[in-house]
């Protein structure tokens, strides 16, 4: 079992940042991959950046050029700087990791943390 926790949501005017971490905790052989997703009230849970072991990232549309991702793989963290922060950006936060628990087992799989409000106001 892997456990998350998120951290670094709050309240912030529009234009201003957001630092977000996530510490991972349990048995885990690899996090093959992490990530943040956001679900604003109403909506479906969207990916908002992700990053692999590796360290190749991606980002949803929305948020390249303000949101940064990145892993600290000693510490089974990962941080989601988000500058220039829009009203839109608001959002419930939530960490996924994609775990392998052992070298010979080729099967991953996902975990949520429970998830930080992000609000920016205008």
């Amino acid at each position: 079992q892997v456990q998350l926790v998120e951290s670094g949501g709050g309240l912030v005017q529009a234009g201003g940042s957001l630092r977000l971490s996530c510490g991972a905790s349990g048995s885990a052989f690899r996090f093959t991959r992490m990530a943040w997703y956001y679900q604003a009230p109403g909506k479906p849970r969207e990916l908002v950046a992700a990053i692999t072991s590796g360290g190749s990232t991606s980002y949803a549309d929305s948020v390249k050029g303000r949101f940064t991702i990145s892993r600290d793989n000693a510490k089974n963290t990962v941080y989601l700087q988000m500058n220039n922060l829009k009203p839109e950006d608001t959002a419930v936060y939530y960490c996924h990791a994609r775990v392998r628990h052992s070298p010979s087992e080729l099967i991953s799989y996902d975990y949520w943390g429970q998830g930080t409000q992000v609000t920016v106001s205008s």
